[in-house]
């Protein structure tokens, strides 16, 4: 599978790529969002829910700071871009994996 995604994006641009990508971060931060406001909504009707809660709290944050993550390696990856640099192979593994590595913490 990294084979056959390296060679398509190896045939569009970085930029369309990095804005795709950032579209997805802030659709992933928008659900999040309202997914933790509800949950804390619910948790504020009586202190002990929150050990029923608590965990789910937690997996929520942690999916917003992994997204920081991602916004910090588009960065640096448009800095690239900026500079007139090229993605390298390594590049993309990282993107690569990064993605694999959020969808098995989603999954």
């Amino acid at each position: 599978m990294v084979k056959s995604s390296l060679f398509l994006i190896n045939n569009m641009s970085s930029k369309k790529h990095i804005k795709k990508a950032i579209e997805n971060i802030e659709d992933d931060r928008q659900i999040t969002r309202e997914l933790l406001d509800d949950a804390i909504k619910w948790l504020s009707v009586d202190d002990a829910r929150h050990q029923t809660i608590g965990m789910v709290l937690a997996k929520y944050v942690e999916t917003l700071q992994r997204s920081n993550e991602q916004l910090v390696k588009l960065c640096t990856l448009m800095s690239k871009s900026d500079t007139g640099e090229e993605l390298t192979d390594k590049d993309f593994e990282g993107i690569f994996d990064a993605i694999q590595n959020s969808e098995k913490d989603d999954g």
